[in-house]
């Protein structure tokens, strides 16, 4: 067993022990094991929302995404910035509204708004749909770690159901106390690996990060700066508009935000999280670095850059660090996505159809349902089934549909009905699986339109009908209310 294997294995039991440990002194209750009571100061509710930015897609996919294709690459350090601009003037708003009605979830938060447990149910149902392959995506990340980081010591399948027990024991106990716990020991982690890495590997193989630069633009001319038509800017703008209005859509991340002591958390995360972002840089800088030293990784294999990088050029012991920061950002977003995935079950749709469920009640369902959603995730992670890797595409564009209803409902004046926004996220969400189960584009459905237009994110052509939609059906249904009320 190699002194890497020996690192990852502790960093395992050390997330499982901490993450168990974070229950003492709290009877687990539905809002104390769902928002932590409410009671989290700026650090916790930080450390949670961070957990967005770090995932596995991030430690992969971005550096993956940097090696792979270059420029576009820099969407994900710019989405999150809008995104937390937004959250500064709506998430108060939100969180005042979750506290006052001791709401618990995402569909909560729409079916006490419009009124309507039927808009409850079917923001329920989409939010468990995106949710489904996001956690796979962490499980199929945490595989691709341990097993890179091990060399090869451990299968991807023991990996696989490690992982998922680890965090499974960890939900059921302690809830979202057990997530802010171990988000502490991973942002620790990740913040020393991710700098160490990104300004190391660049002096080491190339000198500095403008010498890498300077090689990698004569190596590969264009690589660096956007396309002229596909990927281009007017995808880059398209896509951080789409990616930042669904940030804070997911469920998993406005179920963090309800664990807030209070609104002004919100406004100094909105100041502090934009710098935090600026740590992404070094994830670029090491897919960077791994253009010209680690040539010829094509398509999935690209997620790889990272890994190959380090354990070309790292000690066993170095690789092993690595990897545990690499495992720790898989089990955190994991267990806040597998908590949700659960709570939406067991309180948005058997709670919408026992209506006389006790709290003592949901919450002992939705324990029971961790393992349940875990296994579903470490079924589909360990067949490779792609239709999973389809909704996954399609994942941000269903949960960003939320977004016009959700803030419709902050403006007492807007106009929005529970019809309209049924309508407009019903619309949007099926539009936005149309389109990526079609593989359409803008250019392929319109090719008539100016280039720029035509290099536009697809999903926006989904926001698009859902605002239309949700603007028509809520105008006439208004009507219909006034002509009644005669």
């Amino acid at each position: 067993m190699t002194i890497a294997l020996i690192l990852l294995g502790l960093t395992a039991v050390f997330a499982l022990l901490l993450g168990i440990g974070a229950r003492s002194g709290h009877t687990m209750g539905l809002e104390e094991w769902t928002v932590g009571n409410r009671g989290f100061g700026f650090v916790l509710v930080f450390l949670l929302l961070a957990g967005e930015i770090y995932t596995t897609f991030t430690f992969l996919g971005a550096s993956g995404f940097a090696y792979g294709q270059g420029a576009p690459a820099y969407y994900i350090l710019a989405y999150g910035t809008i995104a937390y601009v937004l959250g500064y003037f709506m998430l108060p708003k939100v969180w005042t509204y979750a506290k006052q009605h001791h709401l618990v979830s995402q569909p909560d938060f729409f079916a006490h708004k419009y009124d309507s447990p039927a808009l409850g149910i079917i923001v329920a149902l989409v939010d468990i749909v995106a949710l489904i392959p996001y956690l796979v995506l962490q499980l199929t990340g945490l595989g691709i770690i341990v097993v890179a980081a091990g060399y090869g010591g451990i299968s991807n399948t023991v990996a696989v159901l490690i992982g998922a027990v680890v965090v499974t024991i960890y939900v059921i106990s302690s809830g979202v106390r057990g997530s802010a716990w171990t988000a502490v020991a991973k942002d620790i982690m990740i913040l020393s690996v991710v700098l160490f890495l990104g300004i190391y590997l660049p002096i080491h193989l190339y000198g500095g990060v403008g010498a890498m630069f300077t090689e990698i633009a004569k190596a590969k001319p264009g690589f660096l700066t956007f396309a002229p038509k596909g990927q281009s800017v007017w995808w880059f703008v398209s896509t951080v508009l789409l990616t930042a209005l669904g940030f804070f859509m997911w469920p998993h991340s406005l179920a963090s935000c309800y664990t807030a002591r209070e609104a002004k958390v919100f406004r100094k995360n909105a100041m502090v999280l934009p710098i935090y972002q600026l740590i992404l840089l070094f994830v670029y800088f090491v897919g960077f670095a791994a253009v010209l030293k680690i040539p010829a990784l094509k398509g999935a294999a690209s997620n790889l850059a990272l890994f190959k990088l380090v354990v070309a050029t790292l000690p066993p012991w170095a690789v092993g660090i690595v990897g545990a920061a690499g495992v720790l950002t898989a089990l955190v977003p994991g267990s806040m996505i597998t908590m949700t995935a659960a709570t939406l079950t067991a309180r948005n749709l058997y709670g919408a159809y026992n209506k006389n469920a006790t709290d003592d009640q949901i919450v002992f369902l939705a324990k029971c349902l961790v393992p349940v959603v875990m296994a579903i995730a470490v079924f589909f992670t360990l067949t490779g089934n792609s239709t999973i890797v389809t909704l996954l595409l399609v994942g941000y564009s269903f949960v960003t549909q939320m977004f016009p209803a959700l803030v419709a409902s902050l403006f007492p004046n807007s106009g929005a009905t529970r019809q309209g926004a049924m309508a407009g996220i019903v619309v949007g969400v099926g539009v936005a699986a149309w389109l990526t189960f079609s593989h359409a584009s803008v250019g392929s459905l319109m090719p008539f339109l100016p280039q720029a237009i035509k290099d536009l994110n697809v999903g926006i052509i989904a926001l698009i009908a859902n605002i239309v939609v949700l603007a028509v059906v809520s105008a006439a249904t208004r009507r219909s209310a006034l002509l009644a009320a005669e």
